[in-house]
């Protein structure tokens, strides 16, 4: 009885987190179809919002903004992530490697606002020897993007390559592949599903970043949050209800896109290896 109890505990604990979590959301998605300019008073469906987000350029202009340095952002923090969980989980000692790993996660405990910062002050005393100057737009916030988010993406791709086992490589390399080709053979297809995880989390933080981008940005480039914040200041349109619900929907789509491509690249993996040990 007693662990009846708990088991129905534990699931109305559950849906309680769930409801806490998402029935706001819904809540906004819903109200994104409201006809009135209220956007806590219902008074009938309507789509009228959504025509008048596209009508919005400056609204669409710091969407836009925001999914391109978002995606390349990604990219970058993929490449230089594995890059530096190769070098923090296959090289064992080198000199400088405690000091390498600290600077690498310092990210995860620095509070935005000093990144945000430092990273100002460098372009600012940089900016004419690295050819930015005054101008800084979409390129010092995806310089800024990537220096905050790699730190992230690197712990999830070390600890896949932590638990990956060694002797798939080594058995690589014994029937004559280089190191090159190993990579890309058998560890890259191995870790693929922390690369596209990781590449989702940098999505996400750079879409969602605001205080480190507010200190990158110049005039010529408003990215979305940075909209939006400027926005709700003077009262919450509709019109952000209906950005947010798109902006839910897409990034439901990209996580529904990974998570596939994950699935299938474990099957895909689990069925090489029962095929390999049947064969052997």
């Amino acid at each position: 009885m007693s662990g009846a109890r708990t088991s129905r505990l534990t699931k109305l604990l559950l849906a309680a987190g769930f409801v806490f979590l998402y029935a706001p959301i819904l809540s906004l998605m819903i109200y994104s179809f409201n006809e009135s300019r209220l956007v806590t008073v219902w008074s009938g469906f309507s789509v009228k919002w959504y025509y008048e987000l596209f009508q919005d350029k400056q609204l669409v202009s710091a969407a836009w903004v925001s999914v391109q340095v978002a995606f390349w952002t990604a990219c970058a923090a993929v490449v230089l992530a594995t890059l530096a969980a190769m070098a923090m989980t296959r090289m064992r000692n080198f000199p400088g490697k405690t000091l390498f790993g600290g600077l690498i996660t310092a990210p995860l405990v620095m509070p935005e606002v000093i990144t945000g910062l430092s990273i100002l002050l460098l372009f600012v005393s940089m900016g004419p020897v690295i050819g930015i100057g005054e101008q800084r737009g979409m390129l010092t916030i995806w310089i800024a993007h990537v220096t905050f988010t790699m730190a992230y993406v690197t712990v999830v791709i070390s600890s896949r390559l932590g638990e990956l086992d060694r002797s798939l490589e080594e058995a690589a390399m014994d029937l004559g592949a280089n190191r090159l080709k190993v990579f890309f053979v058998i560890t890259l297809p191995i870790i693929a599903p922390a690369l596209v995880a990781g590449w989702l989390l940098a999505f996400t933080l750079s879409l969602d970043d605001l205080v480190i981008a507010s200190f990158a940005s110049g005039p010529a480039s408003t990215t979305l949050p940075m909209k939006v914040f400027s926005s709700v200041r003077l009262g919450v349109s509709p019109k952000i209800n209906a950005l947010a619900t798109l902006m839910i929907l897409v990034v439901m789509l990209a996580a529904l896109i990974g998570w596939w491509l994950m699935s299938r690249e474990e099957k895909r993996r689990q069925r090489d290896m029962q095929l390999a040990l049947q064969e052997g």
